[in-house]
């Protein structure tokens, strides 16, 4: 029952996630086709685009919510939005044939998955605090085991056929 709530929580995660990456990617990519006066792209060619975006995003929504538990670490956080974004982004470089002058479209290629993983990021974020989304938790913590050193070790110990001599019962 309790792994059942759990995936019911992920799936929440990750469809928002999901849904605020295709948000983000999609107006992010508005804006861009705008400035660029592109509009003669097809809108199978810009669905796939934010499809793609929407997937990457349930994806990391999913994760991040099992990466972040209970934690309140904003480094682990970051650094879950650094690796999604730099994976994708630096996915999408073209490096064959590699030129000076085009560095900075490869670096507005890379922020811009940097960003879309941070919306998602703070949207997967406020759902926690506002406990719309509930944080991972470990079913069992791990059992504590400790050895008594003072004990005698096991080769120490004096076994017969009929009884173990030095054992506590």
């Amino acid at each position: 029952m309790r792994d059942r709530l759990e995936r019911i929580e992920s799936v929440k995660a990750g469809s928002l996630g999901g849904i605020a990456a295709g948000i983000g990617y999609g107006l992010m990519l508005s804006v861009a086709r705008f400035l660029q006066h592109e509009y003669s792209r097809s809108f199978v060619s810009l669905g796939l685009e934010v499809a793609i975006a929407l997937v990457s995003g349930f994806l990391f929504g999913v994760t991040y919510r099992y990466i972040i538990r209970t934690d309140r670490n904003n480094h682990l956080n970051s650094g879950a939005v650094l690796a999604f974004g730099l994976v994708r982004g630096l996915a999408q470089v073209d490096v064959s044939e590699f030129e000076l002058s085009q560095v900075w479209i490869d670096g507005l290629i890379v922020g811009q998955s940097l960003a879309i993983f941070a919306i998602s990021r703070y949207a997967i974020d406020y759902a926690l605090n506002a406990n719309w989304v509930l944080p991972f938790t470990q079913q069992s913590q791990p059992e504590v085991i400790t050895i008594d050193l003072s004990e005698p070790t096991l080769s120490e110990r004096k076994f017969t056929t009929n009884s173990i001599d030095g054992l506590p019962k």
